[in-house]
């Protein structure tokens, strides 16, 4: 259906709302359309969400209005954004609500994509901040104690006990482990102990010595687990 030149591009919009290919359609026509306005709507009523590419439009309420309503994943919608919104803290203003549901996912899981949307736009420590602290844990996703020590590093002046309890909040609790389990994550930390950040080397220090208190150990298992514990204690102290 060919657009009227009578009707506006609301009016055009809506008018091809019933056809099967609504969105194809309204793809081929808006997508790259010459007038700002135009594209701008595109963003609004595309019904499965904006198209990546209106992301990084090069007009920034476009560009706003498309990260405000995509679909996409934190990493790729942050790393589309047309570099003018993140550069800008008025524009980002305008994306802080929907940019903070994101920073609540990705604090609530193994941290990857969490410092992955960091290094691309160190701007966001506050909002994941912000969420570490304050946000409440969905799911059972657990951070990986070297990249949550690894965003403490990034933090720098952010990193203070209130962050540090929001981030061992999101560690997956020895309780939780098997015996093998955490006989493994305690050799993993021992042995890359340099990776860890002093406050996640406490966590686990502390916690490794009531769990092994705890433990009916075999003398030999004991000895083994004893001596990775001073490994860490080592690193610690």
């Amino acid at each position: 259906m060919e657009m009227s030149s009578t009707l506006t591009y609301r009016e055009h919009i809506e008018t091809l709302k019933d056809d099967l290919d609504f969105e194809e359609q309204g793809d081929a026509t808006y997508l790259h359309h010459p007038d700002d306005e135009a594209r701008l709507l595109w963003a609004f009523h595309r019904p499965s969400g904006s198209h990546p590419i209106q992301v990084g439009d090069p007009n920034t309420d476009v560009a706003i209005m498309a990260f405000n309503h995509s679909r996409l994943g934190a990493l790729e919608r942050f790393t589309r954004l047309n570099p003018a919104v993140i550069s800008d803290p008025d524009l980002r203003r305008h994306i802080r609500n929907r940019s903070r549901m994101l920073f609540r996912a990705l604090v609530d899981n193994d941290f990857t994509e969490l410092l992955a949307v960091l290094k691309f736009a160190p701007v966001f420590m506050d909002q994941a901040c912000d969420q570490m602290i304050n946000g409440r844990i969905w799911n059972e996703h657990y951070a990986s104690p070297f990249l949550a020590s690894e965003f403490l590093t990034m933090a720098g002046e952010e990193c203070d006990e209130k962050l540090t309890t929001g981030v061992i909040r999101r560690l997956k609790p020895l309780n939780r482990y098997t015996f093998d389990e955490a006989k493994e994550l305690l050799s993993e930390l021992s042995t890359q102990v340099q990776k860890l950040h002093d406050s996640l080397k406490e966590h686990y220090l502390q916690a490794f010595e009531r769990w092994i208190g705890v433990e009916k150990l075999h003398p030999l298992q004991a000895i083994v687990l004893k001596k990775q514990l001073h490994q860490l204690k080592g690193s610690y102290e």
